[in-house]
């Protein structure tokens, strides 16, 4: 039976159709292969294979290691797969392949008769060692032998248009195999060392304490088990934002002591939880001959003396938009069409916050040969069906349950032991819902704890789904209460429906059941999971929007990370980028005041809408992956906003008028620093640019910057109504004009920047928690 392919637009996009694949390059159709390259590091050889005589195209030449069309209804990932195992008898894993590039490949052949109009997905496969020649298994119509040579001297051969080697374009986009070799195995460890020292050193490490003498026995005792509890969910974390994460993990700790250079990957690596920068808009700081080691004795024909195949764990230089939530060759057209198959409880299921997706298949690659494996995938000829229907949706707590189930256990035990009501019953509640993947009354508990111990724990933030939004990544924050300060903030939550009147938005779009939002000011002593990177100051939690319609939401302040930042990285920005005139006005509490109120305003404004087609939804559903950052700056210039208004009433003094945007100037540069690839910082491109354009923010010879009163109090009102309106009509394509218009570098926050790098201000800090030292004393 003739293979069938699927039919592709000139851009690469399905369309719907699959032809024979003899009709497809007897018409020129577009449509999908593989390519994939076998290298051994040893030697730094390429394998190549000798195509049988008897092929279409390029009989008897060189050619890559393994290729072939993706078949109608096949993914990437499984044809290379197939691919190496029938051309060469190897069969790898997964992990092994790490796509490269898309590559498209042109030609005419064989007197017009063969027309290739070809997207490739170029992967790589990197061995330690060559294989031996005796253990491959080569497919006699495909294959007439393999050889390995040095990638320079095919690289020579490839650029001398060598008549035995079949042809690619070397200085097109097919010379990046090349360069990527070249820029991997470079003999520069000093040049490696001192780059990832200076990623390393924008990181400020502080110290955080906290006072324990308040605490009761039983709450001591619960606060010991909840911090062991915690510990679980950090390798939940590092497992949901990448599969092979947690071996990578493992591997860099086994040699962290090898040389310093191992030392300060593995250091850098668990400031980002992942091989990919946070501050560096996720660029990748390893690569894969960084990574892993796997040994495969079953990979390919066993020879005398050979123990098998070791090949590195591949990572993706792109961080993967759906980090470990999804297969990772799904993509969005994928599963929006397997989501319409479904009845409205699983549709509900699948874009909910507590469940992964996976294929169906992937419970039967231990047990099953590859063949029989990916000869039942391919269902029918067409994609759409043959795709749709291999998806399932996995609960969090089947997904995670060795880890859930020691959690739920401490958890448990702790609340035994907790003398604080709310405490106790939170304690059980998170316990239960760990094996439920029921948050619904636990997320209840939290809302309402009045404890000196607080303690926030379990699935949260969506950040890491860029794919979607969906899915929420574990995280805990633990801290005792500052009684003080959290009375203190108590006008925000006391005047929240009089904010969600006078917001400037359409009456139509205005709530008017706003629940007052609990803040709770916590000193932190702990925290993990979901806190790679950059440290956040307060969050609002939840986010289901069930309990934020039926009850608010409440926000927990971090005072000593707040206090901690503003020190080491709000005061030197202030000083090299805040006029002299106005560097008087950036001070503590003004940043923890707007601090606090950003918080508030994640509780008011749209969250549940009706679109014009009657439907009810919500804004995270309708903005998808541009959700967060369109929220982040939301409440963020709703809060300079809410402010403003409080300062009108005379419920703050007129003073905060003039330091609130003058910190919040000064902030602006911390939070962009973060990179444009993270929710706060494409926010707050978007909130400095829009003011910046409207005159509220000025620019002088200097290089210094300087707030304009009579100007920014307008623009921040505009850009307020413009996204809290396009929250409200859930309209995703004016959401993306915004940020792609106004979430950009600027030549005046390069300037910023640069001047910034070039002093050397911290970016962010990195805590230590010396308190846990008494808690285990």
């Amino acid at each position: 039976m003739e293979e069938y392919l699927d039919v592709l637009t000139p851009d690469g996009q399905h369309t719907g159709t699959a032809k024979p694949r003899s009709s497809v390059h007897k018409n020129g159709d577009f449509h999908r292969a593989v390519h994939v390259w076998i290298y051994a590091e040893s030697t730094g050889e390429i394998l190549l294979q000798r195509r049988a005589d008897c092929k279409e195209s390029w009989p008897g030449c060189w050619d890559v290691s393994s290729a072939g069309h993706i078949s109608a209804g096949d993914t990437s990932l499984i044809s290379a797969r197939r691919e190496m195992q029938e051309e060469l008898g190897i069969t790898l894993p997964e992990e092994a392949f790490e796509l490269l590039f898309e590559y498209l490949e042109q030609s005419v052949i064989n007197n017009g008769t063969f027309i290739n109009n070809e997207f490739n997905d170029v992967y790589l496969v990197t061995t330690l060692d060559p294989i031996p020649l005796e253990a491959f298994t080569l497919q006699d119509e495909e294959v007439s032998e393999v050889k390995y040579i040095s990638w320079k001297e095919f690289r020579e051969l490839l650029l001398k248009k060598d008549a035995a080697y079949v042809p690619y374009d070397m200085n097109g986009k097919y010379g990046q195999l090349f360069q990527i070799l070249d820029d991997r195995y470079k003999e520069n460890t000093k040049e490696r060392l001192l780059s990832i020292q200076k990623m390393l050193n924008r990181y400020k490490p502080v110290n955080l304490t906290a006072e324990l003498s308040g605490l009761s026995k039983g709450d001591k005792e619960a606060l010991v088990l909840t911090v062991e509890a915690a510990k679980f969910l950090d390798c939940i974390f590092y497992e949901q934002v990448w599969c092979s994460n947690p071996a990578l993990k493992k591997w860099l700790e086994q040699h962290s002591e090898d040389s310093e250079y191992d030392k300060l990957k593995f250091a850098y690596f668990l400031v980002n939880k992942g091989p990919w920068s946070c501050l560096d808009d996720n660029k990748a700081f390893l690569t894969t001959a960084d990574s892993a080691v796997k040994l495969s004795k079953e990979a390919a024909k066993p020879v005398f003396g050979w123990e098998g195949l070791k090949f590195r764990e591949a990572f993706p230089q792109a961080k993967p938009q759906g980090a470990n939530f999804y297969p990772p060759d799904m993509d969005k057209a994928e599963f929006d069409l397997w989501k319409s198959t479904l009845d409205k409880e699983q549709q509900e299921l699948a874009v909910g916050f507590f469940t992964v997706i996976r294929r169906h298949k992937d419970s039967l690659l231990d047990n099953t040969p590859l063949h029989t494996e990916l000869s039942t995938i391919n269902l029918s000829c067409n994609s759409k069906t043959s795709k749709a229907h291999n998806l399932l949706i996995v609960p969090y707590s089947e997904e995670y349950t060795s880890y859930l189930k020691d959690a739920a256990d401490l958890l448990h035990k702790a609340g035994d032991v907790a003398d604080t009501p709310s405490l106790k019953r939170l304690l059980k509640a998170k316990g239960d819902a760990f094996l439920t993947n029921d948050y619904y009354d636990s997320d209840i508990a939290w809302m309402e704890l009045d404890s000196l111990v607080d303690v926030t724990i379990g699935p949260y933030e969506t950040y890491e789904d860029a794919l979607y939004g969906y899915k929420a990544t574990f995280e805990a924050f633990i801290g005792i209460r500052d009684e003080g300060a959290t009375s203190q903030v108590k006008l925000f939550s006391n005047h929240l429906q009089d904010l969600e009147n006078n917001l400037p938005l359409d009456d139509k779009y205005k709530s008017k059941h706003v629940t007052a939002a609990p803040i709770r000011v916590i000193e932190l002593i702990y925290n993990t999971g979901d806190v790679k990177g950059p440290q956040t100051v307060a969050f609002n939690l939840p986010n289901d929007e069930r309990i934020v319609n039926e009850r608010g939401s409440a926000m927990v302040m971090l005072k000593n990370i707040a206090e901690a930042k503003f020190k080491s990285i709000l005061l030197p920005i202030a000083d090299a980028c805040i006029s002299k005139e106005q560097k008087q006005y950036v001070d503590f509490d003004s940043m923890f005041t707007h601090t606090v109120c950003h918080e508030c305003c994640h509780g008011i404004g749209p969250h549940t809408i009706h679109l014009p087609d009657g439907r009810q939804s919500t804004v995270r559903l309708e903005l998808q992956e541009l959700h967060s950052a369109l929220e982040e700056a939301k409440a963020d210039i709703v809060g300079l906003w809410a402010l403003q208004h409080l300062v009108d009433q005379g419920l703050l003094p007129k003073s905060l008028s003039e330091s609130m945007y003058v910190s919040f100037l000064a902030g602006c540069f911390r939070s962009v620093r973060f990179g444009l690839e993270e929710a706060h910082g494409k926010g707050q491109a978007l909130q400095f640019n829009w003011i910046y354009e409207k005159g509220g923010f000025l620019m002088h010879s200097n290089g210094t910057l300087s707030v304009d009163f009579t100007k920014v109090q307008e623009a921040v009102e505009t850009l307020s109504r413009e996204i809290m309106t396009i929250q409200a009509k859930g309209d995703k394509p004016s959401a993306k004009l915004l940020l792609d218009k106004y979430a950009t570098l600027t030549q005046p926050l390069q300037l910023a920047l640069s001047h910034l790098e070039a002093i050397q201000v911290p970016v962010d800090i990195y805590p230590s928690f010396t308190t846990l030292n008494q808690l285990s004393s």
